[in-house]
């Protein structure tokens, strides 16, 4: 019975952080944009292409779900595949200002939020 709890009680606790991440939606600013693309030109068009189009075999990041904010700085942290880890040379602001660039896309438009 305790063990019935337990899982349910996990259960619920991971469904409430799941909604809590995908219904806050984020708003950037044009300077947190701007970074982004700084480093992402610097660190990550080689792979994902200029301006994220184009990627050489690398993952589209213009298809990366806005709502998976945890995934892409686990992902941009960790490495992934055959794609580096950048969590030693990247400061989480800077992570998270590749997250703004990457979901505002290309237009850098800064009143996008980050859920879709």
């Amino acid at each position: 019975m305790r063990r019935a709890i337990a899982v349910g009680c996990t259960l619920a606790l991971a469904c409430a952080m799941v909604c809590a991440q995908t219904s806050r939606p984020r708003k950037f600013t044009p300077k947190q944009i701007r970074a982004g693309r700084a480093i992402f030109d610097r660190n990550c068009s080689p792979c994902h292409g200029a301006h994220m189009a184009d990627p050489q075999g690398a993952f589209d990041l213009r298809t990366f779900p806005h709502d998976q904010h945890s995934r892409f700085v686990d992902s941009v942290t960790k490495g992934k595949n055959s794609m580096p880890a950048w969590g030693d040379l990247l400061k989480p602001d800077e992570i998270e200002a590749l997250w703004a660039y990457v979901v505002a896309g290309e237009k850098g438009d800064a009143t996008r939020s980050g859920v879709k």
